[in-house]
C-alpha cells in the first residue's frame, strides 16, 4: 500500500484555472485568507510574493509557485505599492485577462489558479506542505517538474480546443509531481505525512498501517517491524510525523471513514469494523470526539452538499 497514493486519492486534487494577469510598471494585487492552494507560473517578468511577517520572495520568468493560503498574500511590483483585491478584480472580467500597472516598464505575465480538494479532507493539506514551495525557472532539481511546466506553457499559448482541460490535468500532475520532489527533501526540515515517507524507519511503519488499517497495531510491533527498538521508534516517528504512531493511525482512521461516511455506500458499523474499531459505540466515540459530531449526523451533513 502506498500512503502516498493514499492521500492523493483522498484529497482527489482538481485544477481550475483563473485569468491571467498583464501587468507593467507599479502595480500589487491581493489575495485573502481562504485555505486554499493556489498556483502560479511567472511567464515573462519578474515580481515578488509578500506575506505577513515573512521575507518577500522574488520570482522570475519561468519559476513556479505553490501557496498555500492560510494568511492573506500579494503578487506585486514591490512591497509598497497598494493592492488591488483580487476577488473584485476578476469578478467583472469574462475575457481571462487582467491588465495592472501603468506604462509598459517592467512587463509581467503570471498564469495560474487553484486546486480544489475534496471536502471531507481538504485539512490534510494543513500539514502536507509547507506555506510556500518555489521551484526555480534554473533549478535541476527535478527534470519531471519543468517538463510539465513546459507542456503548459506551451497548451498554454496554443490555443487548441479543449485547452483549460489539458492545462488542467497536467497542473493536477505537476501537484503530485512537486509533492513527491518536496517528499525526498522533508526530513529534518518538516513534519508531517511527506517528512515521514522520506524517513527510512517511519516509512515502514507508514506502509504497514495503510496496508492494514483495520489491524490493532501496537508501537512495539512497529518498531519491531521498522527494525527499530521501542524507544528509539516512538521518538523518531513522533519527531518526523509531530504524533505519536497510535495517534496518527487513529487520525488516519478517522480521515478514511470520513471519506466513507461523504461517499454513502457503506453502513455506519460495516465503515467502523473496516477501519479497525471493535465496535460502532467506539468508532462513534472516536468520530465525535476527532471531528466534532457523530458519524450519522456527519454523513446527513456531507449528503447535503
Amino acid at each position: 500500500m502506498d500512503p502516498f497514493l493514499d492521500l492523493i486519492h483522498l484529497l482527489r486534487p482538481k485544477a481550475t484555472l483563473w485569468r491571467q494577469v498583464e501587468a507593467a510598471g507599479r502595480w500589487a494585487i491581493s489575495f485573502p485568507k481562504k485555505d486554499d492552494l493556489l498556483f502560479c507560473s511567472v511567464v515573462q517578468g519578474e515580481c515578488l510574493v509578500v506575506r505577513p511577517a515573512t521575507k518577500p520572495v522574488k520570482l522570475s520568468a519561468g519559476d513556479f509557485v505553490l501557496i498555500r493560503t492560510s494568511v492573506p498574500f500579494q503578487f506585486a511590483s514591490d512591497a509598497r505599492v497598494k493592492p488591488v483585491n483580487s476577488e473584485k478584480a476578476f469578478a467583472p472580467s469574462s475575457s481571462g485577462l487582467l491588465q495592472l500597472g501603468v506604462g509598459k516598464e517592467r512587463p509581467v505575465l503570471l498564469r495560474g489558479g487553484r486546486f480544489l480538494f475534496d471536502t471531507a479532507n481538504e485539512d490534510l493539506l494543513t500539514g502536507l506542505m509547507p506555506p510556500l514551495i518555489h521551484v526555480h525557472a534554473a533549478a535541476d532539481r527535478s527534470e519531471r517538474i519543468h517538463m510539465l511546466l513546459q507542456m503548459i506553457a506551451s497548451e498554454g499559448a496554443a490555443f487548441e480546443p479543449g485547452r483549460d482541460f489539458v492545462i488542467a490535468r497536467l497542473m493536477e500532475l505537476l501537484l503530485v509531481s512537486i509533492l513527491r520532489d518536496h517528499s525526498r527533501r522533508a526530513i529534518g526540515k518538516d513534519t508531517g505525512l511527506l517528512a515521514g515517507l522520506a524517513d527510512p524507519v517511519t516509512a515502514i511503519a507508514l506502509q504497514i498501517m495503510h496496508g492494514k488499517i483495520g489491524q490493532n497495531w501496537t508501537v512495539a510491533e512497529l518498531a519491531r517491524r521498522s527494525g527499530v527498538s521501542r524507544s528509539r521508534f516512538a521518538a523518531r516517528f513522533h519527531d518526523v510525523l509531530g504524533v505519536s504512531p497510535i495517534r496518527y493511525l487513529l487520525d488516519w482512521r478517522i480521515t478514511v471513514a470520513k471519506d466513507e461516511l461523504r461517499k454513502g455506500t457503506r453502513s455506519i458499523s460495516e465503515i467502523a469494523f473496516a477501519v479497525g474499531f471493535q465496535s460502532v459505540s467506539a468508532f462513534s466515540t472516536a468520530f465525535s470526539r476527532t471531528v466534532g459530531c457523530p458519524p450519522r449526523r456527519y454523513a446527513a451533513l456531507r449528503s447535503d452538499k
